[in-house]
């Protein structure tokens, strides 16, 4: 199995060398977004506004962190279980977003606009959020804080661990 060191800034890049199955540890920026997130970004663009981070090149974690302790820049960060977003996924990918991160089987659409788009769908381990924060350097709210959890933030990764669940030629973990 082959493994990745990757900067956010390459994946767009990498995405054709990388094979469902394979690690990837991700460096850079990240942002999260869960239902509620989501929910919200296709009400702004449906008014023609803009969502809260720029969609090119950019990876999603479905994450809603819990509470940061003193001392550490996040709380327990693990992932959310994507299908949730499955809705939303595919014209995300179509604006540019290059990876989304989360858990779980994606449906066929999310997987046509994969590799449609030559992107990338990660998975975290779940049940895992304690160790995978410690791979979060920062944390800042950027939008919806009224969400608390579920609120848009802008993570810093440092080598965080994934796997990849689905790649842009249509390999996926989830089909044997």
């Amino acid at each position: 199995m082959k493994e990745y060191k990757v900067t956010v800034k390459e994946l767009k890049n990498i995405c054709p060398l990388l094979s469902a199955g394979n690690k990837v540890y991700l460096s850079g920026t990240v942002y999260t977004a869960r239902d509620a997130a989501h929910k919200r970004f296709f009400e702004l663009l449906e008014q023609n506004k803009t969502l809260p981070f720029e969609t090119e090149n950019a990876v999603v974690y479905y994450a809603g962190p819990t509470p940061t302790p003193q001392g550490l820049a996040i709380g327990s960060c693990g992932p959310t279980t994507s299908s949730r977003m499955d809705t939303y996924a595919p014209l995300l990918y179509d604006m540019g977003v290059t990876a989304t991160i989360g858990k779980g089987e994606r449906n066929s659409e999310v997987i046509d606009a994969i590799i449609r788009n030559k992107a990338v769908y990660l998975c975290a381990i779940g049940g895992a959020g304690a160790l995978a924060s410690m791979s979060i350097t920062e944390c800042n709210v950027i939008a919806f804080d009224d969400l608390g959890c579920e609120s848009v933030k802008r993570l810093e990764f440092k080598d965080f661990p994934l796997i990849v669940g689905i790649d842009c030629n249509g390999g996926n973990i989830f089909k044997h």
